[in-house]
């Protein structure tokens, strides 16, 4: 039998298994380059906080922590900078919106 700090670990692990399935599906699902976008980065993140704060919980030394938490805060940091980089070059590069796509605030933004 598992300690609360092991079960905490196993349900945050297993959440952040979930949302990246989620995020897989999402990609294999929806149909233009700004809506897999968006499911490639948002539930991928909210899966590594999941699964890097399990793994804290988990390590016994502090370098181990920081490195985890750095790899964290390096994800936190690239990902939204990066889907955006690849909006704004999808949308210069006129890649249209999916179907069910109302609105463009780039393109309103932009003057297009």
């Amino acid at each position: 039998m598992g300690t609360v700090l092991d079960v905490v670990s196993g349900a945050l692990l297993l959440t952040g298994a979930t949302l990246t399935l989620v995020a897989a599906w999402g990609l294999h699902r929806l149909n233009d380059v700004y809506s897999r976008i968006h499911a490639a980065t948002k539930p991928v993140t909210l899966g590594m906080l999941c699964s890097v704060t399990a793994a804290v919980l988990q390590a016994d030394d502090a370098a181990d922590v920081t490195k985890l938490l750095l790899a964290l805060v390096l994800l936190f940091t690239t990902a939204p900078v990066a889907a955006s980089m690849l909006s704004r070059a999808a949308h210069a590069n006129r890649v249209p919106m999916g179907p069910d796509a109302t609105l463009d605030e780039l393109g309103d933004h932009l003057g297009d």
